[in-house]
């Protein structure tokens, strides 16, 4: 009856217990302590906790000072709360501050050789930079020489078409001189058959009239013998 009244108990203050927020806390550095399956000696041993071990504790059961807790791997189980502390054991701070210090010792080498590759990578910036800097102002004077080209090419193809006007009406002009100078030949044509008629008419009129000319002078020679 006073067994089953204990457990009773036991059973209440673990509920109690059970209800606050989870905690983090740490194996003393005292000893190495076992991590069991129920709140006694008598449960299983799950595994051996390491001093400084974090455990998430779960709840505590303030009648037999037993917390169930949980591992960084997810095991569940008791422990003795009077093992767990809430700041790290002073072995694993220990093992933490010689970590950070050789970190610390390390961090000069590290930062130089740091500084080193930020040093080549600013190097190779620069030397991008530069390049594109030239690139940017090849390309500007080509874009400067495009425009200019185009500025000339829209003028000379104003002067073309303004050529092309003027071997237009240059084209109508001689047209109209070869007219002008083919209506001169005919003219000439003309004058140079009226002359050559005229010619032929006087060759006529002389060949008519000179010989009664010299028929009349005959006679007239004659009368006077």
């Amino acid at each position: 009856m006073k067994r089953s009244i204990a457990t009773l108990l036991l059973i209440a203050g673990a509920t109690v217990a059970g209800g606050g927020a989870a905690e983090t806390q740490y194996v003393t550095d005292q000893y190495d302590f076992n991590l069991r399956s129920g709140e006694s000696t008598r449960h299983k041993i799950i595994r051996t906790l390491p001093s400084g071990t974090p455990l998430e504790v779960l709840s505590v059961n303030k009648t037999n000072g037993y917390a169930q807790v949980r591992t960084e791997d997810g095991k569940t189980g008791y422990i003795l709360s009077r093992y767990l502390q809430s700041e790290p054991s002073a072995r694993s701070q220990l093992a933490d501050m010689s970590a950070r210090l050789q970190t610390l010792e390390q961090a000069p080498d590290k930062l130089a050789a740091t500084i080193g590759d930020l040093q080549q990578e600013n190097a190779a910036l620069s030397a991008d930079y530069q390049a594109l800097k030239t690139r940017k102002e090849q390309l500007e004077q080509e874009l400067a020489e495009i425009r200019h080209a185009s500025a000339n090419a829209v003028r000379i193809n104003e002067e073309r078409q303004q050529l092309q006007d003027q071997a237009a009406d240059l084209v109508l002009q001689v047209d109209d001189l070869k007219h002008q100078a083919m209506e001169l030949q005919n003219h000439r044509d003309q004058r140079w058959f009226l002359v050559g008629a005229a010619v032929v008419c006087g060759g006529i009129l002389l060949g008519l009239i000179l010989p009664n000319l010299r028929l009349g002078r005959r006679r007239r020679s004659w009368r006077s013998l």
